[in-house]
């Protein structure tokens, strides 16, 4: 079965993921477990797989379960499930997919918001003794008739072939699609991976600027205050779970189409095996990479400073079988796919000297990864 196959068969209600290492595409429902207590949703999803005729569940988990009327994790035991190898090269010739134009763009919220949002992140940081906080904002798209996440999905594969591109069924009908650069966890047997993204910068299409963009952040105090903070929760999560760790003490640099990044790979040898990789996603995530830390402070921050719920935006869509093996991704660099709208999300990390004008640009050019895969360049403000 190759990559072409799976991406074709896709069609809305299923689930898709490609990774470096592979492509799943499930469809069908034996099953679907859905709770806010997301130990509690992996051990029945344990117990679901025993009898499973298909013993692998795909989902998500959200950004935030635990507040009151909080996002349910949404687990399916799907009818049929197939694997195939990575995307890149199998992909590489296929056409992209042409997609309605929107005929309405609206920030929420509105630019200058975002800024003053980002000015009183900072103010808070101080106040308050948190180390870092991630704000988003979103992106609302209309359209004049139905728009699917078909045309969507297969353009992010084409264009990010080393990322996890992802579409995943919401329980409200929605479908949740986007190619993020970043692994939270995997797991195979009792070796487990973990790949933290933290610090950004845009590319550039052009060669030098695109460089020098590169060295400034590998050079970035703000970007590697900001990624160790992020580096040291993963490693802290994970220890009680783990034998020995490893994590580098100087982070990469990690490019995406759109994106400089920095990271760090942490590796690790799991105590117990019988800790799957949904229960330790569900242990990882939110991490200060999307929400901040202290956790809980952060957290609390940005319902105060955000004008929406984040629903599944940055928490994790992945996979788990019967043996407790999964990957699992954050949910970034993505969008909410309604009949006639979508809602993209992209967000920053503030840190004590964070500008805000800055902040603003890096989320407008992370939304360039679903506009592009839109057929759209770009997005002011």
């Amino acid at each position: 079965m190759d990559v072409v196959r799976l991406l074709d068969d896709y069609a809305r209600g299923d689930f898709f993921l490609a990774t470096a290492e592979r492509t799943l595409h499930t469809s069908g429902v034996a099953a679907a477990l859905t709770d806010t207590d997301e130990v509690g949703l992996s051990a029945r999803v344990d117990a679901a797989l025993a009898g499973a005729d298909v013993p692998i569940a795909v989902g998500v988990l959200p950004f935030d379960s635990e507040a009151a009327g909080g996002t349910p994790g949404h687990l399916v035991l799907p009818e049929r499930a197939r694997f195939a190898g990575p995307p890149h090269p199998a992909v590489a010739g296929a056409p992209r997919r042409n997609l309605a134009q929107p005929v309405r763009m609206t920030p929420v919220p509105a630019p200058e918001r975002h800024l003053d949002a980002v000015a009183r992140a900072v103010a808070a940081l101080r106040d308050r003794g948190l180390r870092k906080v991630v704000l988003a904002r979103a992106l609302d798209l209309e359209f004049d008739g139905e728009v699917g996440p078909e045309p969507i999905l297969h353009n992010l594969v084409l264009d990010n072939p080393r990322g996890y591109t992802f579409a995943a069924d919401l329980p409200s009908g929605r479908t949740l699609v986007g190619a993020s650069p970043e692994l939270l966890l995997s797991r195979t047997g009792g070796h487990v991976v973990s790949h933290p993204h933290a610090g950004s910068m845009p590319r550039s299409a052009d060669p030098v600027t695109d460089a020098e963009n590169g060295k400034a952040l590998l050079s970035s105090r703000k970007d590697h205050i900001e990624h160790a903070v992020l580096t040291e929760a993963v490693v802290e999560t994970l220890r009680p779970f783990c034998r020995k760790l490893d994590a580098p003490t100087v982070p990469d640099l990690v490019s995406t189409p759109t994106m400089w990044h920095l990271g760090t790979t942490v590796t690790g040898e799991l105590v117990d095996r019988d800790v799957t990789a949904l229960r330790l996603a569900a242990a990882l995530h939110p991490t200060p990479a999307i929400c901040g830390t202290p956790t809980e402070s952060a957290r609390g921050l940005v319902a105060e400073l955000e004008p929406f719920e984040r629903g599944y935006y940055a928490g994790a869509v992945g996979w788990v079988n019967a043996e407790g093996d999964g990957e699992w991704a954050v949910s970034i660099r993505c969008a909410e796919v309604a009949e006639r709208s979508l809602r993209l999300y992209a967000g920053g990390g503030i840190v004590p000297d964070s500008e805000p004008r800055a902040e603003l640009d890096e989320t407008s050019a992370k939304f360039a990864t679903l506009l592009r895969a839109m057929g759209l360049d770009s997005v002011s403000g």
